[in-house]
């Protein structure tokens, strides 16, 4: 596999994005849902993946929409040739909201005085859709529920503006059977029903997260928004068995750098927290902290997890994990200079998933994937024969 960089620069570590791993998990997950349609969620540069290949791979599979988090996000997608709708998931400051307009995005709205401002900037445009985002129990952003029909019904009477959707969010989702659950939902339905009494029908109602997707049937309506089970990672463990026939798209790789033999009661690392029991071969690793492996990793013999994969074996990565690098414990083996190591995906018949690394962490596999720094460089892949392992 070639690790050479956009600068042309070679570098011993890279991440590789299947392409058609996407594809996969956007029609499985659009199969499971439907009739409701379905929004790739391409924020946090595709969470880690790369945001312009990914929503085109999800646009190829039937997604309908894309979602983003900031007008960066969106205007970086149209500029890439991308002319789906895109969501804007929060209001964005008011000085990008002739960013907004003018590249098409979909604005979310939640206050009566940023829908005056879209309305000011809309003036000479055709339409301006918006999405009103209802706060029904996540207290992040939106209107609150008790005032969400009143401020819909000011939007649609707004020269230029036009409510194509009303949606909300579930805090519980990944807890399929949280009282939250349902009652965010009966909410949600209290205000669509306040909406339809004014004679306001938007055409997308949404509620579902890629949780809500799979383990709530009741969330889904017009729409779904999936994120993280689109790349193949499990929204949560109490849902591992809904995604199962999902597959990781990401893989983090990369080559040994340095090899060398250690004697029993020698040290590792800074603050040498690692004593090997054993003599015993050591591979460095040119990867770190600063390319998204956390600082930790090697330190936490309490949780399972902290393996790579050299040679189709599980070894440890001992020791604290430096800046730019990390050791591995290879054992007895034959290991050389180029050898891959992989640190997220498959080597033969083994695997490491984002979630091990999240439950060794505390975290979750969002998290892991996000945190895989830009100095990593992408290879888009098509067909890299990985399967979503079982969960551990």
């Amino acid at each position: 596999m070639p690790t050479v960089t956009a600068t042309g620069v070679t570098r011993w570590a890279w991440a590789e994005v299947d392409l058609a791993a996407i594809e996969h998990n956007v029609a499985t997950l659009r199969d499971a849902v439907s009739p409701a349609g379905l929004w790739a969620v391409v924020k946090a540069d595709g969470y880690g993946h790369g945001a312009t290949a990914v929503a085109r791979a999800a646009l190829a599979a039937g997604a309908s929409g894309l979602c983003v988090a900031l007008t960066a996000e969106g205007v970086a997608l149209r500029d890439a040739g991308i002319d789906a709708p895109i969501l804007v998931l929060s209001q964005q400051p008011f000085d990008e909201i002739p960013l907004l307009v003018g590249h098409r995005l979909t604005p979310t709205v939640y206050t009566a005085g940023y829908a005056d401002t879209l309305a000011v900037a809309a003036a000479g445009v055709e339409r301006v859709g918006v999405h009103v985002k209802v706060d029904t129990g996540m207290q992040r952003v939106g209107v609150a529920a008790a005032d969400a029909a009143e401020l819909v019904a000011q939007v649609a009477a707004l020269p230029g503006l036009a409510v194509d959707g009303v949606y909300t969010h579930l805090a519980c989702a990944d807890v399929p059977g949280h009282e939250a659950n349902a009652e965010q939902l009966a909410e949600f339905d209290t205000v669509l029903a306040q909406v339809e009494r004014r004679g306001i029908r938007p055409p997308l109602v949404h509620a579902a997260n890629s949780a809500a997707a799979v383990a709530v049937p009741a969330a889904r309506r017009s729409v779904v928004r999936t994120g993280i089970a689109m790349y193949g990672i499990s929204p949560g463990p109490l849902v591992d068995h809904l995604v199962a026939g999902l597959r990781p798209a990401l893989s983090l790789r990369a080559r040994v750098s340095h090899v060398k033999r250690v004697r029993a009661g020698s040290h590792v690392s800074y603050g040498w927290r690692h004593r090997f029991e054993r003599d015993t071969t050591v591979a460095t690793v040119p990867i770190g902290y600063a390319d998204g492996v956390p600082r930790r990793m090697g330190t936490l013999p309490d949780r399972p997890g902290a393996d790579v994969l050299v040679g189709g074996r599980r070894c440890p990565i001992v020791g604290v994990v430096t800046m730019d690098q990390l050791m591995v414990d290879v054992g007895d083996a034959s290991v050389a200079v180029g050898d891959e190591v992989v640190l997220i995906g498959r080597q033969g018949d083994a695997s490491v998933r984002a979630e091990d690394w999240a439950e060794r962490l505390g975290t979750i596999g969002y998290e892991v994937v996000c945190g895989i720094t830009s100095r990593v460089p992408r290879i888009t892949v098509r067909g890299s024969g990985d399967r979503r392992p079982p969960a551990s």
